[in-house]
């Protein structure tokens, strides 16, 4: 299944991109949730700029659409400096990474996406930039080839992950600033989803309407986003753009989303699991093959809103749909998997 017409994807689409730049927060103040990061954030940031210096690096990991681009770019706000981003697969070569580094000036932040993806000689490459900020460069080739140091400006280097379990010890160690992003509550997304009306006059004519929005949002800023977009197609063409609660339940049925905010694709993972291989445990291989889909796809898109859900659970023999997960189906927990449980 293309992820890309998953209106639930929590990855954002070629064309939420600009929209993402317009509704991005630039301060920590405009930061909606996870309040202890943006509590520690906020010393840390105080601290370096009282004392001068670059802030540490920093790795932000967490769900995708949960803010660590954000906090990237809220950083170098907060210094007003400039921000360098690129992504983790691209930096191929050392050339690559020479090429950004070279150019970067004191507090600057460098922003690397999906670094856990990152080629692993260019990982070793940084190694020496993050501790001492030099970064060795081979220059000819052969027995005439010899090591230049360049010096590198103190900059902040920004890393963001999914899957944060992947990085190498040695790289992990040298981040100093390490934090995670949760799911946020449904009344932090309910504030985000009335901000962004607001900022695209987007008329909803009560608090409840943006709390069923929110209530179907997984936790997810930039699913809440993309929801009150679709909610308001179909408010301009019904009720003249006016959003209230009968418009955003008759949208989210239209969808397939209910009030977990589940959409097909995790009705049929759970319903396979139940189905095919009595509620689990099944290996997370056996149901890529049943449903095709990706493993990677299914353990960093879908299992972690179900398992956070407390519909799914991953145990060290596969994966089992929970009690709750068969109520919400409407199904009757069958003895054998109460066992399991008890177990």
């Amino acid at each position: 299944m293309d992820e890309e017409i998953r209106i639930t994807t929590p990855k954002v689409t070629k064309e939420e991109h600009d929209l993402e730049l317009t509704l991005r927060p630039k301060t920590l103040d405009d930061f909606i949730g996870q309040e202890k990061l943006k509590q520690n954030l906020r010393i840390f940031i105080e601290s370096a700029k009282k004392r001068k210096v670059s802030l540490d690096h920093c790795l932000f990991s967490g769900p995708p659409g949960t803010g660590k681009t954000t906090l990237a770019n809220i950083v170098a706000n907060e210094f007003k400096t400039n921000i360098k981003m690129t992504s983790g697969p691209v930096l191929e070569k050392t050339g690559d990474l020479a090429a950004i580094l070279t150019n970067l000036n004191l507090q600057d932040v460098f922003f690397i996406d999906e670094i856990h993806r990152m080629n692993h000689i260019v990982e070793e490459a940084l190694y020496p930039v993050m501790e001492e900020f030099k970064m060795d460069i081979v220059v000819g080739q052969g027995p005439n080839a010899k090591i230049v140091r360049l010096p590198i400006s103190k900059f902040t280097l920004v890393g963001a992950t999914t899957r944060s379990g992947l990085l190498s010890a040695p790289f992990r160690s040298r981040f100093g600033i390490v934090e995670n992003l949760g799911f946020y509550t449904t009344e932090e997304l309910q504030k985000i989803i009335l901000r962004t009306a607001k900022i695209l006059n987007i008329e909803i004519d009560s608090s409840q309407a943006s709390y069923e929005i929110a209530l179907r949002s997984r936790g997810t800023p930039r699913i809440a986003i993309r929801l009150l977009n679709r909610v308001r197609d179909f408010a301009v063409v019904k009720t003249n753009g006016k959003i209230g609660v009968e418009i955003v339940k008759q949208t989210m049925d239209s969808l397939g989303i209910d009030n977990f905010g589940l959409d097909p694709m995790d009705r049929k993972i759970l319903l396979t699991i139940i189905e095919k291989f009595n509620g689990g445990p099944v290996g997370i291989e056996t149901i890529s093959v049943a449903i095709n889909e990706e493993v990677d796809t299914i353990s960093d898109v879908y299992e972690p809103y179900l398992i956070q859900s407390g519909f799914l659970q991953r145990t060290p023999r596969g994966r089992v749909v929970t009690e709750l997960g068969y109520k919400h189906l409407g199904l009757k927990f069958s003895k054998s998997q109460q066992d399991f449980f008890k177990w």
